[in-house]
C-alpha cells in the first residue's frame, strides 16, 4: 500500500520558498493555483476550460499522441517492445480540443494527449494571469492536455512543480532507490525520452514483476484537483493518471545545477559502452575510482595537487565544461 504524499495548504503562487523548491521529498500544495483564471474556468465546465485555452491559441502546431480505445489510455510499447501502441502526430491545438470534446462520452474512448508543449509558444499571454513565482529559477513552463490517460512511471532530471489546471490526476511516486523494483524498460528506446516502468499499475502482474510489491511499500500517492500542485523532486519516479474526460496540467522544470553541466544520462550511455561489460574485477576497480573522484568527491580529493594543475578535477566552470566536451568528442571520434 502507498502512503499519502505530505500536504500543505494556504499558499498562493507568490508564496513558494526556496525550502519548498529545493526539497528532496515530494509535497502536495493544495489550492496553490486556485486563483488562476484557467482553474476557475475549468471548474465552471470542461467547455469553459477548453474555451479559455482557445482564447490564447494563435495557431501553432503541437505534437500529440493518439491511442486506440483498447489501450485504456495507457501510452506504452507494443506487445514485443519493438514499437509503441500510439501514433505521434503534429496538429492544431483546436483539433485536439475538438477531438476531446467529441469523444468525451465514449467508454472506452480513443486517447489524445498533448505533452510537454511550451506555453509561451503555444498559448501566448496565458502565463500573464496563470503563473507561479519561482524566484531566480529559469524554469521551463509547459502544458499537457488530454482526456483519460496513463503515463508510465519514469523519472526526470529537473525538479518539477506540476499544477493541475483542469480535471483530476492521480500521482504515484517512488524514491530513486526503488529502481530495481520497478522493472524499467529499455534505456535507449522509450515512448517519450525517459526509460519507463513496464508494470501496468492498473493491473500489476506480480508473477512477472514480483519485486513491484516491494516498490509499492515505498510508494507515495495523491489525487489532485484543479488548482492543486505537486512538487516532484529530481529523480523521483512518478506515474500519472488523468482521471477525467478533460485534463490540463501546467508544469515547471528547472535544474539546481548550472546550464553548462551536461545531462548525466550521457555518462550512463558512455558507461554502457566502456564499463558494464568489463571483467568483474576491473568493474569493481572502476567502481572505486568513481566513488573516489565522483560520488564521494569533496575538497580533499584534489587537495594534494596544485590548483593550476588539477585539470578536470578542478571545480567545473563554463569554460571548463566547453573544454571537457571538446576533449570527449575527440576521444569518441578517434
Amino acid at each position: 500500500m502507498s502512503d499519502a504524499i505530505r500536504e500543505v495548504s494556504g499558499l498562493g503562487p507568490d508564496d513558494l520558498t526556496d525550502e519548498i523548491l529545493s526539497a528532496t521529498t515530494p509535497l502536495v500544495l493544495r489550492g496553490l493555483a486556485a486563483g488562476w483564471p484557467m482553474v476557475r474556468a475549468a471548474l465552471e465546465s470542461d467547455r469553459a476550460g477548453s474555451d479559455y485555452l482557445r482564447r490564447h491559441y494563435q495557431g501553432a502546431t503541437v505534437g500529440a499522441m493518439l491511442g486506440p480505445p483498447e489501450a485504456g489510455g495507457r501510452f506504452f510499447y507494443n506487445s514485443d517492445l519493438s514499437g509503441f501502441n500510439f501514433q505521434p502526430v503534429h496538429v492544431k491545438l483546436t483539433g485536439v480540443l475538438d477531438e476531446i470534446e467529441a469523444k468525451r462520452n465514449m467508454d472506452p474512448a480513443p486517447t489524445v494527449y498533448v505533452g510537454s508543449t511550451s506555453i509561451d509558444t503555444c498559448l501566448p499571454g496565458f502565463r500573464q494571469h496563470n503563473d507561479l513565482k519561482l524566484g531566480q529559477r529559469d524554469a521551463l513552463a509547459s502544458i499537457w492536455i488530454g482526456n483519460r490517460t496513463r503515463i508510465a512511471a519514469h523519472y526526470d532530471l529537473p525538479d518539477n512543480m506540476a499544477v493541475v489546471a483542469a480535471g483530476h490526476r492521480r500521482f504515484t511516486l517512488f524514491p530513486p532507490d526503488q529502481l530495481q523494483n520497478l522493472y524499467v524498460g529499455p534505456v535507449d528506446f522509450n515512448p517519450a525520452g525517459q526509460a519507463i516502468s513496464l508494470v501496468d499499475f492498473r493491473q500489476p502482474d506480480f508473477a512477472r514483476f514480483p519485486r513491484f510489491a516491494e516498490a509499492l511499500r515505498h510508494a507515495q500517492s495523491a489525487v489532485l484537483g484543479p488548482g492543486d500542485a505537486l512538487f516532484i523532486p529530481s529523480m523521483w519516479w512518478h506515474h500519472i493518471e488523468a482521471l477525467d474526460a478533460f485534463n490540463v496540467l501546467v508544469n515547471y522544470w528547472w535544474r539546481q545545477s548550472p546550464d553548462y553541466m551536461d545531462t548525466p544520462t550521457n555518462a550512463l550511455m558512455a558507461a554502457f559502452l566502456t564499463l558494464r561489460d568489463l571483467p568483474p574485477a576491473q568493474r569493481k576497480a572502476w567502481q572505486e575510482i568513481f566513488r573516489h573522484y565522483i560520488f564521494e568527491a569533496d575538497e580533499d580529493t584534489a587537495a594534494h595537487i596544485p590548483p593550476a594543475a588539477r585539470g578536470v578535477m578542478a571545480p567545473l566552470t563554463a569554460d571548463g565544461a566547453r573544454a571537457l566536451r571538446t576533449l570527449l568528442l575527440k576521444r569518441f571520434n578517434r
